[in-house]
This record gives structure tokens, C-alpha cells and sequence, in this order.
């Protein structure tokens, strides 16, 4: 584990020397300031507004973030041959997949973080109530990062730049359609497309269950039965995901 958590520590590090990294924040804490100026643009409560377009905010520039940086970093060390020096020491390509995510992953901490505490201010600025869902949310929010940049890192294992974002970007588009995609298909007549339905809704990643907005934005209650089925159902989806990546990567040839 020590190997492991040396290529963490390595991974952090130079994921936050990466400049579209801080263009990405730049611009996520631009919007969530920005926030409170379309909130007054609104007809509404413009504290609900506030809420929504900071969330939005966050969940988005989070999943470029977790995409870019994510596909860059491996990518980048397969183009710039340094993939044979680390893979030369006595470590396995799986524990290399396993520290690249997990550094991946406190990037992901350390944005949401700064995001957070921009976004709290925000809140606070327009005198607006700032209770546990927002914090729920924000956990939510993470999990859905944790598996993005799971299937970034798998794609990015057996493809170009260009195909593992647009196969990333695909994934986050499609996981919140997923729900969608099962309700058109049970009401399908032809039984061929319902069984094709279901097995996509089962397969693929359902990312509406992180999607909390709703219930923070009107300050209904979020059900800590559904947190934390959301948290394992993240956690579970994201290790296997990480799992397939490191059997690709322990067989690709290089």
C-alpha cells in the first residue's frame, strides 16, 4: 500500500500543477458568484435561484474537471513513455491505476472544498438559510465526481484523448438519462426494446442518484436511507469500474 499511496501523493501533485485545472476552478467560483446576480435577473425567489445555479455550478465545472485532468494525466504519461519507468519498479500496473484514481480523487476533495466554501459565502452573502442539505448535497455531488473520473481513468486506459472525453462526456450525459431510458422502454410494445431498456438501466451507471438539487433547492427532506444507498451504490460502481481498468491496463502492451 505504500507504493500505492506514493503514486497517490504523486498524482496529486502534479494534477495541481495542471493549468486547465485552475481555469476550470476559476471559472466554477466565477459562476457561483455569478449566481447571485441572475438570481436578481429571475422572477422567484431569487434565494432558490442562488441555490440551484450554485449547484449546477459546482456539478459541472466538477465533471470537466474530473474528466480533462483525469484522461490528461494518464494519457500523458503513455505519451511521454514515463509509463516504462514506473511500470519498471516493483509495482504492479494495477496499483499504478489504483494511486493514479485515488490521487484523482483528493484533487476532487480539495476542488470541492474550495467550491464549497465559495459557495457557502454566496449563500450567505444573499442572506440565504444555509442548512445540512446543502452539505448533503455536496457529498452527493462528489460521489458522482468519484464515478466520472473512475470511467475517465478506464477510458483513458485503452484510448485517445479525444475518444476517452467524448466517451466520458457521453457517460454523464447518458447516466442521467438512464431513468429516462427505462420508463420509455417499459412502455415500449415491442418486448425486444423493454428487455433492452432494462438491461441498460441495470448496466449503465445511474447518476440521478446523486442528483439532490430538487430537494435542497426547496428545502425538502433528503432521506439518509437514500444517502447512503447512494453512497454504496457510488462507492461499489466506482471500484468496479476501477477494477476493469486495471485488468485492461495490466494487459495492455505498451
Amino acid at each position: 500500500m505504500s507504493r500505492v499511496w506514493a503514486i497517490t501523493l504523486n498524482t496529486f501533485r502534479e494534477a495541481i500543477r495542471n493549468r486547465i485545472l485552475y481555469a476550470f476552478l476559476f471559472f466554477s467560483l466565477l459562476f457561483i458568484a455569478a449566481a447571485t446576480l441572475l438570481s436578481h435577473l429571475t422572477i422567484g425567489e431569487y434565494g432558490k435561484v442562488v441555490k440551484d445555479l450554485g449547484l449546477a455550478s459546482i456539478t459541472i465545472f466538477g465533471v470537466l474537471i474530473a474528466i480533462f485532468v483525469g484522461i490528461g494525466l494518464v494519457n500523458r504519461e503513455i505519451e511521454r513513455k514515463t509509463i516504462y519507468t514506473i511500470a519498471s519498479k516493483p509495482i504492479s500496473r494495477p496499483a499504478i491505476i489504483l494511486g493514479k484514481y485515488l490521487g484523482l480523487v483528493l484533487v476532487l476533495v480539495l476542488l470541492l472544498c474550495l467550491m464549497g466554501v465559495a459557495y457557502v459565502i454566496t449563500l450567505s452573502v444573499n442572506t440565504v438559510p444555509i442548512d445540512a442539505g446543502i452539505f448533503l448535497a455536496l457529498f452527493m455531488a462528489l460521489l458522482e465526481l468519484m464515478l466520472i473520473t473512475a470511467f475517465s481513468v478506464m477510458y483513458s486506459t485503452f484510448a485517445g484523448p479525444t475518444v476517452a472525453t467524448f466517451l466520458s462526456l457521453s457517460t454523464f450525459v447518458i447516466g442521467h438519462l438512464t431513468v429516462d431510458i427505462q420508463t420509455m422502454g417499459a412502455e415500449a410494445e415491442d418486448s425486444t426494446m423493454q428487455t433492452l431498456s432494462a438491461v441498460a438501466y441495470w448496466v449503465l451507471p445511474n447518476l440521478e442518484a446523486f442528483n439532490v438539487r430538487t430537494e435542497v433547492v426547496y428545502n425538502a427532506p433528503i432521506p439518509l436511507e437514500f444517502v447512503a444507498f447512494s453512497a454504496g451504490y457510488g462507492l461499489l460502481y466506482s471500484a468496479i469500474v476501477v477494477g476493469i481498468a486495471a485488468i485492461i491496463f495490466h494487459y495492455r502492451d505498451f
